[in-house]
């Protein structure tokens, strides 16, 4: 079992600029350095999750399509920079419209699912995101988080500093945190 590098796409990866829910795969903006520093955690040796809400698609704003062109259009730039993620996990559901589901972040399910595909040791794997709810599985499964301050992080620092959370700019920020020795 190996660890993994959890982490959020909207906000963390790419650039999510409102109303929020990207729908052209054009306006996919990858945040600078954030393939580099994936390209990195790889080779220490870490397996790369994305783990992404989409609410939009429960909310009916985007559509299937529209997130799998999205999607392709992300891991397509990843490549180009030579990342290829170890997995991809992604909840449609909107809270309001669909109720309670078992795999909105942060509850569990897509992150146990992940741990069953490929194998992951919790305790030595890293939850890093924008949000909060990007953070939180780690206290139940293991592990650590951080907390990035691009997207909606600003909105979520202070929450998270309370729950000892670390806080670092961007995602190449918090793959050097990771990488340094705890």
């Amino acid at each position: 079992m190996g660890p993994a590098v959890f982490f959020d796409r909207d906000g963390t990866l790419v650039d999510d600029p409102p109303p929020g829910y990207i729908a052209e795969p054009e306006k996919v903006s990858i945040f600078p350095g954030s393939a580099e520093a994936l390209a990195r955690a790889h080779a220490l040796g870490y397996l790369l999750v994305m783990v992404t809400n989409q609410a939009g698609i429960g909310r009916g704003l985007i559509s299937w399509d529209q997130y799998r062109a999205v999607a392709a259009r992300v891991e397509a730039m990843l490549a180009e920079l030579g990342v290829i993620l170890d997995g991809t996990y992604m909840c449609p559901h909107a809270p309001e419209r669909d109720g309670e589901c078992p795999c909105r972040k942060p509850k569990l399910a897509l992150y146990e699912r992940a741990g069953a595909d490929l194998g992951i040791d919790y305790r030595r794997s890293w939850w890093v995101g924008d949000r909060i709810t990007d953070l939180l599985p780690s206290k139940a499964l293991g592990g650590e988080g951080i907390l990035v301050l691009t997207g909606h992080g600003p909105d979520h620092e202070e929450a998270a500093r309370r729950e000892g959370f670390a806080v670092v700019p961007d995602l190449a920020a918090a793959v050097s945190a990771l990488a340094a020795p705890r």
